[in-house]
Parts: structure tokens; C-alpha cells; sequence
């Protein structure tokens, strides 16, 4: 079965199946760093599974509001009319710790933080943290990924190596 390892420090998501890397994909994580504190806008670190897979069948650019696919499609006019948008889009691959007191339950409960493995604005850097806490992905490289997991898929968020 496949599974995800983020590397915070390379920014960097691999895609395992057993030691067979599938993919090498570039991301952004917390601007603020590493971090599981609610409200802190730090990516949590740890053992994660994907809770949810979001967004099957939705074009590329999809916007998502609260999990939710809007209708639109993401593009500069839309993004003019709403500058300050934390854009969520193409796909959501939202995850929930595994380990109690670190990633699970009270104030440092990945789940209810509402982070997402999503795709963002091609505009967006890619390559060093900018984001609330999320990982960001390019959309085409979302969609690729979510082809080739699923709810359930292990997710592992380290401060430094590929997981290999």
C-alpha cells in the first residue's frame, strides 16, 4: 500500500509504495514552521492518516470553500476580487494524527485544524514554506497523487528525510 512522507525541511512529499519511491513532488508547508498547536499556523508533524479524499472528478483549479467545491474555477479575475483568499483548490486530502497528545486531540488535533494536503494558485511559491499550516501542492501534481492514494493512506510529516 502506498504512503506519503513530507519532508518539511526539503519541502518536499514522497510517494512510497513499501521502499519504491513513485513520486518526488515539491511543496509548501507552514510559513510559521513545524508545529501542532491549534491556531499556531504550523504544519504538524507525525504519523497521519488521510481521513478524506475530497474533490474526485473536479477540474483542475476547482475552488473548494469549508471542504466544499464552489463551482468556480480559480483564475486571475477571481483572484483580483478576492485578494486575501487562503485559495484551497483541484483536490482535498484532509488528515488526522495518529498520536495521542502530539497530532490527536485537544489543542493539537490535526483533524479539527482542518489540515489538507491541496493544490494552490500556480502563482504561489512552491519550494519553501508559505503556508497556514496546510500542504500546498501545484494542481497537476495533486492530481496525480490523488489518483494514487485514499482515504486511509499513512501520512508521515517529518522535520528532516525522505522516509526512505
Amino acid at each position: 500500500m502506498a504512503r506519503i512522507v513530507v519532508d518539511l525541511e526539503a519541502q518536499r512529499l514522497t510517494l512510497l509504495d513499501g521502499d519504491r519511491v513513485l513520486g518526488l513532488l515539491p511543496v509548501s508547508t507552514g510559513v510559521n514552521g513545524p508545529g501542532e498547536r491549534n491556531g499556531s499556523g504550523c504544519t504538524p508533524r507525525g504519523r497521519h492518516r488521510v481521513r478524506l479524499a475530497i474533490g474526485a472528478g473536479c477540474p483542475s483549479g476547482a475552488v473548494f470553500r469549508a471542504r466544499r467545491p464552489t463551482g468556480e474555477v480559480y483564475s486571475p479575475e477571481l483572484a483580483a476580487r478576492w485578494p486575501m483568499r487562503d485559495w484551497i483548490l483541484t483536490r482535498i486530502l484532509w488528515l488526522t494524527g495518529l498520536e495521542p497528545g502530539r497530532n490527536r486531540g485537544g489543542d493539537v488535533d490535526t483533524l479539527r485544524r482542518f489540515v489538507y494536503i491541496h493544490g494552490c494558485p500556480d502563482t504561489e511559491p512552491i519550494g519553501t514554506p508559505g503556508s497556514h499550516g496546510c500542504i500546498r501542492m501545484r494542481n497537476d501534481d495533486l492530481v496525480w497523487l490523488f489518483d494514487r492514494v485514499s482515504a486511509g493512506t499513512l501520512v508521515e510529516i517529518r522535520e528532516r528525510g525522505s522516509g526512505r
